[in-house]
């Protein structure tokens, strides 16, 4: 069987790992190419050793590539804001590609979810690592008891988080708040999601489901947690409403 031929951009520890997880389980993607903008990442040294076609000249790079002609689908593993550029230079080229920065730009697409309502999509927004391993979960529940409130708590290595995602966690914060609501449950008016990085690996991700009584929050999706922009805000006039049960993070 003929194998499909993808690049992953982004010499990062998401875009690594994914080119590992490719070369060493894929049925059906090869890779084509790899590519960075820092000629000495270890992610493009890895590469090479693995013998994958490599470039530190980001998209202007990749799309000078020979092997960019053979390339069917691109991971993008970089920044929200990068993403942006990315895309439109792939989908110039006919580029199918997959988001993995919390740009959103594309659908939303939780693959236990709706994963195949976006086959045809030109660009694949798969949320965020936080979004993929929980909204199931609240899509699951909505189907037997009506969820009204959804709140994420994440916790990861911070030798793991890269500058890519330190940069991103607003865009992170607030791509997993949207898809929650859109995904886990569409007619949701409440989702939130409370990323907290830790300092070792013991936690490395831990995820929970809260479930929230009292009233029904009111107003449209929004963001919150330690490290989001309104968290103060949130709290202040959530508190009232569910009776104290959205409280500050220690």
């Amino acid at each position: 069987m003929t194998k499909t031929k993808v690049a992953i951009i982004g010499s990062g520890n998401i875009g690594t790992d994914l080119m590992i997880k490719i070369m060493r389980l894929s049925k059906t993607l090869e890779m084509g190419a790899f590519v960075g903008i820092d000629p000495e990442s270890d992610g493009l040294k890895r590469a090479a050793r693995m013998g994958v076609p490599i470039t530190a000249e980001g998209i202007e790079g990749l799309v000078a590539m020979p092997e960019f002609a053979d390339i069917k689908i691109v991971f993008d593993a970089t920044s929200a804001g990068a993403h942006h550029k990315h895309n439109a230079v792939l989908q110039a080229h006919g580029k199918r590609v997959v988001d993995l920065t919390p740009a959103a730009i594309g659908p939303y697409t939780i693959p236990p979810v709706n994963g195949l309502d976006h086959l045809d999509a030109p660009n694949v927004n798969m949320v965020t690592c936080g979004g993929q391993a929980t909204i199931p979960m609240v899509h699951a529940v909505n189907r037997v008891a009506k969820v009204h409130y959804g709140e994420i708590v994440a916790s990861i290595s911070s030798k793991s988080a890269g500058p890519g995602t330190r940069a991103n966690i607003d865009e992170f914060t607030e791509t997993t708040s949207q898809a929650i609501c859109r995904c886990g449950r569409r007619d949701a008016r409440q989702g939130d999601h409370h990323p907290q990085p830790r300092r070792t690996a013991a936690d490395h991700a831990r995820y929970r489901l809260l479930p929230v009584r009292g009233r029904r929050p009111r107003g449209d999706c929004q963001i919150g947690g330690r490290h989001g922009r309104r968290s103060a805000d949130l709290c202040a006039r959530l508190s009232p409403q569910t009776g104290g049960a959205v409280r500050k993070h220690r």
